[in-house]
């Protein structure tokens, strides 16, 4: 495992890479508050055996990253889909296969329509379409959506309260197939907050905007596809994964039975031999 801070246009961007650098490439982007921790170094180190180069880097606004003013956000999601070719540009490598969870779902969708000439294959995981209405789909569960409510009274620069909260969060978005294991999720979190610069500013990403001018253009999200979805994700219920399958010719769709708005330990095999086989049958893509 190599780690690396890369230096672009004024921002810094802490990376990692696994695996051997001749081997296809493959760009982890993880969701809103989350750094590149929440890639499992074991997850990573996995799909890495199945001969990827796998890169997975923190986010603007967590770990170690370009950490802005809590509540004062100095970028957008476009800015944040161009990241991801900082990222490359830094590696020296021209094109890769991107795989995104939750929002980072949503930046792989805009960095492929911003540069498809650069993106080999596309993974989706636990995430919605963009540039499309899904009003009429399922939407985050109310439960959900009172624990989210509950941040609002937290102290963000108190890292116990912090700590408590995102742990309470990781059981909100955990599936229903396997059992919860807080003393794991505790520690994950735990050395989170305690690496980043400022976690407070990583409530940035729900203050983000960007991504309009993709609206309607769906179309043109001609990659080689894979979704990746839980059946019980609360955050975005399976239909999403669902649209997004329908929405590329050929795309295809694994689900995950009980699945909730996370990677679990207990779904690693299945998930990684999915991006596996994906990744090598359209490495020429």
């Amino acid at each position: 495992m190599n780690e690396r801070i890369i230096i672009a246009d004024n921002v810094e961007i802490a990376t990692q890479a696994f695996g051997d650098p001749t081997h296809e490439p493959v760009l982890l982007i993880m969701g809103a508050m989350a750094s590149m921790l929440w890639w499992p170094e074991g997850f990573c180190k996995q799909l890495a055996a199945q001969k990827r180069y796998v890169i997975r880097y923190d986010n603007r606004d967590t770990g170690l990253s370009t950490a802005y003013e809590p509540g004062n956000p100095d970028y957008t999601m476009d800015d944040m889909a161009q990241d991801a070719f900082r990222v490359l540009d830094a590696y020296n490598i021209k094109t890769a296969h991107l795989v995104g969870m939750s929002l980072g779902g949503m930046i792989a969708q805009m960095a492929t329509f911003a540069h498809p000439e650069r993106v080999k294959t596309l993974t989706l995981i636990s995430t919605t379409p963009i540039g499309v209405d899904t009003s009429n789909l399922p939407q985050t569960s109310s439960a959900y959506m009172e624990h989210a409510a509950t941040g609002e009274s937290v102290d963000w620069t108190d890292s116990a309260q912090v700590i408590d909260f995102i742990v309470k969060d990781t059981q909100m978005i955990a599936g229903t197939r396997h059992p919860y294991n807080e003393m794991q999720a505790r520690k994950l979190v735990e050395h989170d907050v305690k690496r980043a610069k400022n976690f407070a500013s990583a409530t940035n990403h729900f203050m983000l905007k960007g991504g309009d001018s993709w609206d309607n253009k769906r179309d043109e999200l001609a990659k080689p596809l894979l979704v990746v979805h839980g059946t019980a994700d609360p955050i975005f219920p399976i239909e999403h994964g669902e649209l997004l399958a329908q929405s590329v010719p050929g795309a295809e769709l694994l689900r995950v039975p009980g699945g909730g708005h996370e990677i679990h330990l207990e779904d690693w095999d299945d998930i990684i031999r999915a991006i596996g086989t994906h990744t090598g049958l359209n490495c020429r893509a």
